[in-house]
């Protein structure tokens, strides 16, 4: 197994959502040297979705499906099945730097506003005995359809809705606890990359 000297990569948006999964579904995209992490029949997998504006690659979209959680003791890491990316230069980076298998797809995203409706301070309450009021304020849907181009062919893999109302900062307010993860995964035994590559995703946030 070889680590993975540092990929960085600087996210202006990302989105990380988590999913139990079938551990029978999982097992036909994990190495069969590794041990899937596993409880009840199932495992913990997901996706990753990402737009970085600064990157070894350049800028481009991504998404990483999270197949499953895989055994390295003392630890245990995640194990990405697909990667998908809209930059060329990324996909060749992915797959020879970091062995994932990324494969160019076309992000597609398209922004409609939605009414939103803020509950005044008892509004919840009153709102359960049906005489609540509430102020309708705007705020944008982003519909974000990510599309595989194999060649000349093409197949929508999914879409994903995303709120964009994220609030603009105020530098006299206290914006919450910063928060630094790191997520260590595995990658490679690929074609572009036969080696067993371990990497960590570090993530900063509030």
């Amino acid at each position: 197994m070889a680590i993975h000297p540092g990929f960085s990569k600087a996210g202006k948006v990302a989105l990380y959502q988590l999913h139990l999964v079938k551990a029978e579904t999982v097992r036909a995209f994990i190495p069969k040297e590794l041990r899937l992490v596993e409880a009840f029949g199932y495992t913990l997998g997901g996706f990753f979705l990402a737009n970085y504006d600064d990157s070894p690659a350049g800028v481009f979209d991504e998404l990483v499906v999270i197949a499953g959680i895989v055994w390295n003791p003392p630890t245990s890491c995640a194990w990405a099945a697909r990667v998908l990316v809209n930059s060329e230069e990324a996909c060749h980076h992915g797959r020879k730097e970091v062995g994932l298998p990324s494969q160019v797809a076309r992000f597609s995203k398209r922004i409609t506003p939605v009414p939103r409706q803020t509950k005044d301070k008892f509004g919840g309450f009153l709102n359960m005995i049906g005489v609540g009021t509430t102020i309708c304020h705007s705020k944008d849907c982003m519909d974000v359809q990510v599309t595989e181009v194999v060649g000349p062919a093409s197949s929508d893999i999914c879409n994903i809705k995303l709120l964009t109302d994220v609030p603009t900062p105020k530098f006299n307010k206290w914006m919450g606890p910063s928060i630094t993860m790191s997520l260590p995964s595995f990658s490679g035994q690929t074609e572009y990359n036969p080696n067993l590559l371990k990497y960590s995703c570090r993530l900063a946030c509030r």
